[in-house]
């Protein structure tokens, strides 16, 4: 398992509009995606930072869906987001994720 770990600084007042977009138009493109598992998204008590840490199968389904999918996503963030994101694959060590538990994987 492999998570993708996104960091942005959020653009003034528009935190609580980006969590609906988010979940209306973003995660329904990414629940499309061939491998995805799960996605957390997290908001700095300030609100002017977004994290999200997101599940995958394998790096080849986040590297299709990195060319084939995220400019639309991206897109959709300019939005809502300052400057350019920060973004890394991160290799899952262990986790308690619900579908698929891992060790060391």
């Amino acid at each position: 398992m492999i998570a993708r770990h996104f960091t942005a600084q959020l653009k003034p007042n528009v935190a609580k509009d980006f969590t609906a977009v988010f979940e209306k138009e973003i995660l329904p493109i990414m629940r499309r995606q061939k491998g995805f598992l799960d996605e957390l998204m997290l908001v700095t008590p300030a609100k002017n930072e977004v994290i999200f840490v997101s599940l995958w199968e394998a790096q080849e389904s986040i590297d299709a869906y990195q060319c084939q999918t995220y400019p639309e996503v991206a897109k959709i963030n300019t939005k809502f987001l300052d400057g350019t994101p920060v973004i890394k694959n991160l290799d899952v060590e262990y986790a308690t994720y619900r579908k698929a538990a891992t060790v060391g994987v």
